[in-house]
C-alpha cells in the first residue's frame, strides 16, 4: 500500500477510535469529560515507524511479572521477541501472552517520548499475525498504531506497566501523544 493509502487508512482508524470514546458507554475517558472531548492527540503518521522486525520465538516462554497500576502484578509469558531498527539502531522488544492465550501479542513499551509527549506510564501495540510465528520470520511492527493504556484516561482501570526489557534507549514520535483532558 502506498504512503497516502496508508495515512488515509490510520486517519479513517483514527476517527473511528475518537467517536468511541466519545460516544461508547465503554469509553474510558470519564463521563464527564466526554462533553468537552474532541478526538485523541496524535503524531503524524509517519512510515519510518512502521519497521520490520526479525522473530526469536521462545520455545519454553518465561513468566514476566509486570507491575500495574493498581498494586496486583500480573503474569504474561514473554514468547516472541522482536528484533529491529530504527534510525540505524538495533532495539529489541518482547511480545507477551497470558498463559493460555493464542494469537494477539501484547507488546507494551516506553521510549524516550514517555512521560514528556506521551502517557507517562508507557503505551501498548498488539500483533496479530495471520499464522504462528517461527524463528527468523519477519514481522511489520507498526509504531503509528502505539496507544494509551485506558488508566491513561481514568484511575479505575488497572493497567500493566512496561516491563523494564521493552524500554527503548531512542524517540518514537509515533502514535498516540498523551492525552489531555483538561
Amino acid at each position: 500500500m502506498d504512503d497516502q493509502g496508508y495515512a488515509d487508512r490510520l486517519a479513517a482508524n483514527r476517527e473511528e477510535k475518537d467517536e468511541f470514546f466519545a460516544e461508547h458507554p465503554q469509553s474510558p475517558i470519564p463521563p464527564e469529560h466526554r462533553e468537552g472531548f474532541d478526538g485523541l492527540e496524535y503524531f503524524p503518521p509517519d512510515p519510518d515507524y512502521r519497521v520490520e522486525a526479525t522473530v526469536t520465538v521462545h520455545d519454553e516462554p518465561e513468566p514476566v511479572e509486570m507491575e500495574t497500576t493498581a498494586s496486583n502484578p500480573v503474569r504474561y509469558l514473554r514468547v516472541v521477541t522482536f528484533a529491529f531498527e530504527i534510525d540505524g539502531e538495533e532495539h529489541a522488544l518482547a511480545g507477551y501472552r497470558q498463559e493460555g492465550e493464542e494469537g494477539e501479542l501484547f507488546v507494551p513499551f516506553r521510549d524516550k517520548t514517555t512521560g514528556q509527549q506521551t502517557y507517562y506510564q508507557g503505551r501498548y501495540m498488539e500483533l496479530d499475525p495471520a499464522e504462528e510465528l517461527a524463528d527468523g520470520d519477519a514481522v511489520v511492527i507498526d509504531f503509528n498504531l502505539a496507544y494509551n493504556p485506558f488508566c491513561a484516561y481514568s484511575e479505575t482501570f488497572a493497567c500493566p506497566l512496561p516491563p523494564e526489557e521493552n524500554w527503548l534507549e531512542t524517540v518514537v514520535p509515533a502514535g498516540e501523544k498523551a492525552p489531555d483532558l483538561g
